[in-house]
């Protein structure tokens, strides 16, 4: 096992403190006992930066009582009390400054490890919300997808292999999505950059949603910032997931980007349900397992620059609706 130099600073500083006062106790030469404060100041200021706790808290003590009171036997026979603590108040000040120093560079570096620790933390959770985010949506589709090729595998089998293919196309997203996080945690060791989708994957998303209707305007698309344009493509993932789970009757589902204002708007709105099934988006509203929800949803919204709303559409149906400014024009 490789010693860390560290482990020494503490036995050094308390073993140098231990010599000098008994130096001071014997009287020494001065010019020892004066060279060996150039060695304990320094030894306090490496203690209290790097030493445990426990065994710092010793080292430290004996080395700032060797340092205060190494000119005491000096001006004991002459001097007067007052001449004694004042020489002792005099040397004490660098062997706590050293401390303090030492102290103070220890709480720098405890607070950049809190902080790379929070950021992290941070990453790990975008992390788990873009698995949920992305390949949830690709999940549920299989679900549903390999349900309905159950029911119609005997009468229709053409639309049994019409369902397969689809599957076949959902796990291949859900893979790719998977990709994407393992590329960015690669990126998070130094790896290469992996690219996030935005909305030029909108297109093929609806593609793969039954009933879904896309409504762009491309002229608008490229005004959004980067962060805006993939914030922008998880609000659609996550609705038309919700709308898989909570409103499978719907039938329309509208994803339209157009302008709104001074903003650029990108919106899902289903139709009311059937009878008898959910509500639609209004399940991004409610806390399940695993998911973000409408609070997560709206905090990477507001992150991003913009605003979200979810509520009841005036045809019975469920509307999400984020805003979000228009990025400045590039100069040049």
């Amino acid at each position: 096992m490789t010693l860390k130099p560290s482990a020494l600073y503490a036995p050094a500083l308390t073993a140098a403190a231990l010599l000098s006062l008994l130096g001071s106790a014997v009287r020494v030469p001065d010019t020892w006992t004066l060279a060996g404060m150039a060695v304990l100041l320094p030894l306090l200021a490496l203690v209290a930066r790097w030493s445990p706790v426990r065994s710092g808290r010793l080292a430290g003590t004996l080395g700032v009582t060797a340092v205060t009171l190494w000119p005491v036997p000096l001006i004991w026979a002459d001097g007067s009390w007052l001449e004694i603590v004042g020489a002792a108040a005099f040397w004490a000040l660098p062997a706590l400054g050293a401390v303090t120093a030492g102290g103070y560079l220890r709480r720098q570096a405890g607070r950049l490890e809190q902080a790379v620790r929070n950021a992290r933390r941070d990453q790990q959770l975008e992390l788990a919300r873009d698995l949920h985010d992305f390949v949830a949506h690709d999940v549920s589709a299989i679900v549903v997808r390999a349900q309905a090729a159950r029911f119609v595998a005997a009468q229709d089998p053409g639309q049994a292999v019409l369902a397969l293919e689809r599957i076949e196309a959902a796990g291949l997203s859900a893979l790719a999505s998977m990709d994407r996080t393992v590329h960015a945690l690669q990126e998070a060791a130094g790896g290469p950059l992996a690219p996030v989708p935005g909305l030029a994957e909108l297109p093929g998303l609806v593609d793969r949603f039954e009933g879904g209707a896309l409504d762009v305007d491309p002229a608008v698309v490229g005004e959004l910032s980067r962060e805006a344009d993939t914030t922008a493509y998880r609000v659609a993932v996550e609705a038309l997931t919700n709308v898989r789970r909570h409103g499978p009757g719907a039938a329309v589902v509208r994803v339209s980007v157009r302008r709104a204002g001074a903003g650029i708007e990108v919106s899902v709105a289903n139709s009311a349900p059937g009878r008898g099934v959910g509500q639609g988006l209004r399940g991004l509203g409610r806390r399940r397992r695993g998911g973000t929800g409408l609070a997560g949803l709206r905090g990477r919204v507001e992150a991003a620059g913009g605003t979200l709303r979810a509520g009841a559409s005036a045809d019975g149906g469920w509307l999400v609706s984020a805003v979000f400014p228009a990025a400045p024009p590039s100069q040049g």
